[in-house]
C-alpha cells in the first residue's frame, strides 16, 4: 500500500524564499534584473571571443565555455523563480523536477572541471612560457573541454538514476527554490543513505581534486611571479590570474559548504542563501570579473562596437 501511495506523488510545491507578500514584485524585478545581466553578459562575452579570430586560443575557449555553463546555470534556475514570484501556484511534476536538476548538475559539475582546467593553463602560460603553444595546444584545450562537459553530464547522470530509486509518499513540499538533490532526500519515503553517501563521495571527490589542481597549479604560478625581477611582469601576471582566483574562490565556498559538510535539518534556509550566491550570483558576475580585468577583451568589444555603429 504504501509503494501504491508513493506513485500518486507526482507533483512537488517549491516553498521558495520566506518574504512579506508586499514584497513580492520587488523580488522579482531584482531578479529579472540579474537574469538579463547574466544573459546578456555570458552570451555577449562568448560573440566577442566568437567573432575575434585573436581570441581563438585555449585561454579564451575555456572563457567563452565557462560563459555558456554559467548562462546554462542561470537559465536552469531563474526563470522557474521568476514563475514562481507571479504565480500563486509553486508546483513541479517530478519529471520537470527530474530535468531541471539534471540539467543543474551537468552545469555545476562541468564549471567545477572547466575552472580547474583554466588554472592548468594559467599554470603553463607563466611557469612554462617558451613551452606554452607546445603543450596548450587548441587540440589538448578542445579534449579538456569535452572531458570537462563528458565529466559533467556522467556526474549528474549517476545522481539522476540514484534519484530514480527513491518514492516520495509522506511529503512532497521542496523547501527549496528549486529541485536540488538535498531537499528532495530528505523527503524521500525510501531509504537515502546511498543517496547522501554517494552524493558525499562523487560531489567530494570532484570539487576535492578540481580545487587541488588549481591549488597546485597557483602555488607554482606565486613561485613563478616571486622569483620575476621585473615589476611590470609580476602585476601582469597578478593581473591575469587575480580573476581566475577570485571567480574560483566565490564558487567553491557555497559548494563545500552544501554538499560535502553532513546533512542538517537547520541548514535549509542557510543552503538556500548559498544556493543562490552560486546559481544567481556568480553567473552574473563572472563576465564582469573576467572582461573588466582583460585588455584583450576590452579591446575586441570595442572594436565590435564600432563595426557595428
Amino acid at each position: 500500500m504504501e509503494k501504491e501511495n508513493a506513485t500518486l506523488l507526482t507533483q512537488f510545491v517549491l516553498t521558495g524564499f520566506a518574504y512579506q507578500s508586499e514584497w513580492k514584485i520587488h523580488f522579482f524585478l531584482a531578479f529579472l534584473v540579474m537574469y538579463l545581466i547574466t544573459i546578456v553578459g555570458n552570451l555577449g562575452l562568448i560573440a566577442v571571443i566568437w567573432n575575434d579570430p585573436h581570441l581563438h586560443i585555449p585561454m579564451y575557449l575555456f572563457l567563452g565555455s565557462l560563459a555558456f555553463v554559467d548562462a546554462s546555470l542561470s537559465s536552469t534556475v531563474t526563470p522557474k523563480i521568476l514563475v514562481n514570484f507571479l504565480s500563486t501556484s509553486q508546483v513541479m511534476s517530478f519529471s520537470e523536477c527530474m530535468m531541471q536538476f539534471f540539467s543543474f548538475g551537468v552545469s555545476a559539475t562541468t564549471e567545477c572541471f572547466l575552472l580547474a582546467a583554466m588554472a592548468y593553463d594559467r599554470y603553463v602560460a607563466i611557469c612554462k612560457p617558451l613551452l606554452y603553444p607546445v603543450i596548450m595546444t587548441n587540440r589538448l584545450c578542445i579534449r579538456l573541454l569535452v572531458l570537462s562537459f563528458v565529466g559533467g553530464f556522467l556526474h549528474a547522470l549517476i545522481h539522476e538514476a540514484l534519484l530514480s530509486r527513491l518514492t516520495f509518499c509522506h511529503s512532497n513540499i521542496i523547501h527549496h527554490f528549486y529541485c536540488d538533490i538535498i531537499p528532495l532526500l530528505k523527503i524521500s519515503c525510501t531509504d537515502p543513505s546511498i543517496n547522501y553517501l554517494m552524493l558525499f563521495i562523487f560531489s567530494g571527490s570532484i570539487q576535492v581534486f578540481t580545487i587541488m589542481i588549481v591549488l597546485i597549479s597557483y602555488t607554482f604560478v606565486l613561485f613563478t611571479i616571486l622569483k620575476r625581477k621585473s615589476v611590470e611582469g609580476i602585476r601582469k601576471a597578478f593581473s591575469t590570474c587575480g580573476a581566475h582566483l577570485l571567480s574560483v574562490s566565490l564558487y567553491y565556498g557555497p559548494l563545500l559548504l552544501m554538499y560535502v559538510r553532513p546533512p542538517s535539518p537547520q541548514a535549509a534556509d542557510q543552503d538556500m542563501m548559498e544556493s543562490v550566491f552560486y546559481t544567481v550570483i556568480i553567473p552574473l558576475l563572472n563576465p564582469v570579473i573576467y572582461s573588466l580585468r582583460n585588455k584583450q577583451v576590452i579591446n575586441s568589444l570595442k572594436k565590435s562596437l564600432k563595426l557595428n555603429v
